[in-house]
């Protein structure tokens, strides 16, 4: 049997701290190389109208869903039990976690629900849109949109 010497100790520390260090710099480093970045310049001033601005967006009373059919991005607008199509400001299709696949779909209505081709890999995606209701009233939310394997 071998006898354990200081410097066996010391080498297992060595070890045992230096993948701690290590993993924790990869970790770090690919968090701020995925950041989106901000989403407001001052988050106190954006806060200030935040619940006007929510009551405003409830009262249009729209129900909103969106899913991948394909290669399609099918949105659902529905005011009054009505199909609508309102002017889309922004709109943004990707992943809630890295911004290298992010797509700016460009919708077409079809009577039914807007369209818009993209291409979306199997998971979690998000579409995070801004749309102006006929009276002028911001709609601004992100839906996740699932893509399953059939």
């Amino acid at each position: 049997m071998t006898e354990i010497k200081g410097w066996h100790v010391f080498t297992g520390f060595s070890l045992a701290f230096g993948l701690i260090i290590a993993v924790n710099l990869t970790l770090a480093f690919n968090a701020v190389r995925t950041f989106p970045g901000l989403e407001v310049q001052n988050s106190y001033v954006a806060s200030q109208a935040f619940d006007a601005d929510r009551q405003a967006q409830l009262a249009l009373d729209w129900t909103v869903a969106a899913t991948l059919e394909g290669d399609m991005l099918v949105l659902r607008i529905i005011q009054d039990g009505k199909p609508i199509a309102p002017q889309i400001d922004a709109a943004v299709f990707g992943r809630a976690t890295n911004v290298a696949q992010d797509q700016i779909p460009v919708f077409t209505f079809d009577g039914t629900a807007m369209t818009a081709p993209v291409v979306a890999g199997e998971g979690n995606w998000n579409l995070r849109i801004k749309a102006r209701a006929a009276d002028g009233t911001l709609f601004q939310q992100r839906i996740i949109v699932r893509k399953r394997t059939s």
